[in-house]
């Protein structure tokens, strides 16, 4: 079947998550004059807040609630106790206004001309439209794992996705720059598109950089993805 629609991973895909969060990290330690390994730091805070979200079923907490607890966990593994319960409040509240990679808003633009374009994401459905609403970004629709009860990698959420959109599931393609979670869209008869982002977790680089090679498509950017489909 032709593809109709296509579903975005959100969080690191759409949005620079590292920039935004170990910037606000290294200024709260800087007005409490703190030294730590800022990108490192970062990146332990998204492992753990993955962990604790990924495969979720009515977990009775969404992926802000989850990001607030990890915060206190890792400012105390780092030994940052120092920081105040204001800093953190800002930290957090960080994820709801972070930067577009510059590739994605254009593009999108371009796509929804062709195709359905949804966020199908972990991210709570408030960030989504806070960070929307910051950049720029125009969908069909918001899908959030939040809504489903569901959470990804598990087969309810995208099988339900595609019954929202009115879709069989082969008419979507997946657009992330994670395996996991284009294997996992592929699994419930998706197609699947990896975009490449070398820098999503900073200068030690993403954990999974080899996309599968089974995927339909796998693109350097949103640019490239928009002329390969097309739009």
């Amino acid at each position: 079947m032709a593809i109709k629609a296509l579903t975005l991973d959100t969080g690191g895909t759409i949005l620079d998550w590292h920039g935004g969060i170990s910037r606000a990290f290294a200024a709260a330690g800087a007005r409490r004059g703190l030294q730590s390994d800022w990108h490192e730091l970062t990146n332990e805070y998204r492992r753990r807040s993955l962990k604790g979200m990924v495969g979720q079923v009515h977990p009775g907490f969404n992926f802000d609630d989850v990001h607030r607890r990890v915060l206190d966990e890792v400012i105390a593994q780092f030994g940052l106790d120092a920081l105040t319960a204001e800093d953190r409040d800002v930290i957090w509240r960080t994820w709801h206004a972070l930067d577009a990679w510059p590739d994605f808003p254009a593009a999108q633009a371009r796509l929804r001309r062709k195709y359905v374009v949804a966020s199908l994401t972990l991210l709570t459905t408030s960030l989504v439209i806070d960070v929307s609403k910051k950049n720029g970004f125009d969908w069909d629709a918001i899908i959030s794992c939040e809504m489903i009860g569901i959470y990804k990698t598990r087969p309810e959420c995208y099988l339900t996705a595609a019954k929202w959109l009115q879709l069989d599931p082969s008419e979507i393609m997946m657009v992330a720059c994670h395996n996991f979670d284009l294997n996992a869209a592929r699994e419930n008869g998706y197609k699947s598109a990896f975009v490449k982002r070398p820098a999503e977790w900073g200068p030690s680089g993403p954990p999974d950089p080899t996309p599968n090679p089974a995927h339909d498509l796998i693109v350097d950017g949103f640019e490239e993805l928009a002329v390969r489909l097309g739009a």
